[in-house]
């Protein structure tokens, strides 16, 4: 992993990782296993190490931020839009998904379940906080993109939770890989720290999804 770090690092000096950031965000809802967040959290910590670095060598007076450091704001904003984007492409595909794709989320024993849940939380009103939940755990942001669309759920049900869900966790990622470099001041331990902060949010969340109302009942469904 570590390796993989290093590469990104490369990037975090460039525009271009606005871009990587974009294109991860927007593919992992087809590619779960996409290191999204391990990207935002390495580019966040570059800008808060690139910052530090500038405000030590009296940038700061200036309020001056090197060109080759990456904008936090910027990387939210990227992460967030591209994290609502591929959710809608999602939810758009299984709308329209037809018979075919119906029976393949029919065989999915995760995605029929999650179906099962999301529907109830929905009718009670509690829906937009699974989807929130959902976009921390792995993979459970495609499971909910996808269930919606597949349950004919009307965006207007779907779009805003889907847009609080990119942002709340955009703006974790970021701030988790910015203040850890900030608080802990050496940036492969602010790395190490902030990346297994990420994995554990992740851990949290889909223990909440499979404690969600409605769970129990829907995993005794044959």
């Amino acid at each position: 992993m570590l390796e993989s770090v290093a590469r990104v690092g490369a990037l975090t000096g460039t525009p271009w990782i606005y871009v990587a950031v974009t294109v991860s965000v927007l593919l992992d809802v087809f590619l779960p296993l996409l290191p999204s967040g391990v990207l935002i959290v390495t580019a966040a910590t570059a800008a808060a190490a690139g910052s530090g670095a500038a405000a030590a060598a009296g940038g700061a007076t200036t309020g001056d931020v090197p060109h080759d450091v990456p904008d936090i704001l910027a990387l939210t904003l990227c992460a967030a839009t591209a994290s609502v984007l591929g959710d809608l492409v999602a939810y758009r595909l299984a709308w329209r998904g037809g018979a075919r794709l119906d029976r393949a989320l029919a065989r999915s024993r995760r995605l029929s379940l999650a179906q099962q849940r999301l529907g109830a939380a929905l009718s009670r009103g509690g829906g937009g906080a699974l989807v929130v939940v959902a976009r921390f755990a792995p993979a459970g942001r495609s499971v909910v993109s996808f269930s919606a669309g597949a349950t004919h759920r009307r965006v207007r049900e779907f779009l805003p939770w889907s847009a609080l869900a990119g942002l709340s966790w955009a703006a974790y990622s970021v701030a988790l890989g910015y203040f850890g470099t900030r608080w802990l001041g050496a940036a492969w331990l602010a790395t190490c720290v902030s990346v297994a902060a990420l994995f554990a949010a992740g851990a949290g969340a889909a223990y909440l999804m499979r404690r969600a109302p409605g769970a129990s009942e829907a995993s005794q469904a044959p």
